[in-house]
């Protein structure tokens, strides 16, 4: 098809027809290219992409990635894979047709990675390196399985780095109560720290609470939402996963101090949130009371371990828990399994009388 040079600004544009998903034809009409060869590579492209042409450039594959994953993900999870795109993945790939990338460019590609510093000079973590790798392979595995690219390239050159094997850091009920006395000067502060240690919540899903979620006469606060802030801009989302739309049911003595917190925000509406506040305000009233109390600095996210952590030691279930916060159970028993108490002997024991031996419960 012909480009076409605007005379009013010495532009060129074009202006042609395609035929959509449903067979259809449609006009389109592009405007704003410098030269006649930008606007008909431009063209190009378009058309490979509505045909699924694995000859397309990678960039042009990405348009097509992000029309396909941005409306299923949540919007500050794309933000961030958007990010590792343009910044770590396209400068390299970009050009480059998206059937002719092999296993070879991804190692070249990951060679570079490692050698790359961030802004203090240090070279990523194998961490980071990780995800980036992920990415880059996610992308791919969206062409495989949409898009009939025959292989993974990033598969076949193996990944980079590994995931970090973090220690696990939480309260315990001492360390916490310390701390708590250090924020009752700030009633908005300790309020909010009393939810998030005595109920799990994810800190997302604190900041969205309104006075209607709460129902003081059963005892429940109902999550179904998700606060974040993204580009300047206050957002309430769906929760992280359809699991985390729950019930909560709370003790007694936390109903009693929500009740005494709203009496003294009576001003604020039913849908208004209760905790006007960022995670960056929190994040500087946990150093605080750290700091006066002497109790060891963890981050926000672990107060929900230290939650979890709490009911182990009281003896709830993997399944109980997991209901609570939100969780698969799966995902409960990996994440804490070496909180539970062992079953080991006790299951020896247990086959000792199934064998027909005697069951000893304790040792001699």
């Amino acid at each position: 098809m012909p480009a076409y040079k605007d005379k009013k600004n010495g532009s060129w544009y074009l202006q042609f027809r395609y035929t959509d998903w449903t067979g259809e034809r449609r006009p389109k009409v592009k405007r704003g290219f410098a030269t006649k060869r930008e606007a008909l590579e431009w063209e190009r492209q378009f058309l490979m992409q509505r045909k699924a042409d694995n000859n397309m450039t990678f960039e042009s594959f990405v348009e097509l990635y992000e029309r396909d994953m941005k409306p299923k993900v949540r919007l500050n999870t794309w933000k961030t894979k958007a990010s590792v795109i343009q910044s770590k993945i396209m400068p390299y790939f970009a050009k480059k047709r998206l059937c002719e990338i092999t296993a070879r460019d991804v190692l070249e590609w990951q060679n570079t990675m490692r050698q790359l510093c961030d802004k203090q000079g240090d070279t990523y973590t194998d961490t980071y390196l990780r995800n980036i790798h992920n990415q880059l392979t996610a992308i791919f595995n969206h062409a495989v399985k949409f898009y009939d690219l025959q292989v993974n390239p990033a598969t076949k050159a193996g990944s980079m780095g590994q995931k970090e094997r973090r220690e696990m850091e939480f309260w315990t009920k001492e360390e916490y109560l310390r701390f708590a006395d250090a924020m009752m000067d700030k009633p908005m502060s300790f309020y909010a720290f009393e939810v998030l240690y005595w109920t799990g919540v994810r800190l997302g899903e604190l900041l969205a609470l309104t006075k209607r979620d709460f129902d003081f006469e059963k005892r429940t606060m109902t999550i179904n939402k998700s606060y974040q802030r993204i580009d300047k801009q206050d957002l309430i989302t769906e929760p992280k996963t359809p699991k985390s739309n729950r019930t909560i049911q709370l003790p007694k003595f936390l109903c009693e101090e929500l009740q005494d917190y709203f009496r003294q925000i009576y001003g604020a509406d039913k849908t208004s949130r209760i905790f006007p506040v960022t995670k960056h305000y929190l994040r500087h009233e946990m150093i605080r009371g750290c700091q006066e109390t002497g109790v060891k600095e963890i981050r926000l996210h672990d107060l929900r371990h230290s939650h979890v952590s709490l009911l182990i030691d009281m003896g709830f279930s993997a399944l109980a828990i997991a209901d609570r916060v939100g969780h698969e159970t799966i995902d409960i028993t990996y994440r804490y399994a070496h909180l539970f108490p062992s079953k080991q002997r006790q299951m020896a024991d247990q086959l000792d009388f199934e064998r027909g031996g005697e069951y000893v419960t304790e040792m001699p």
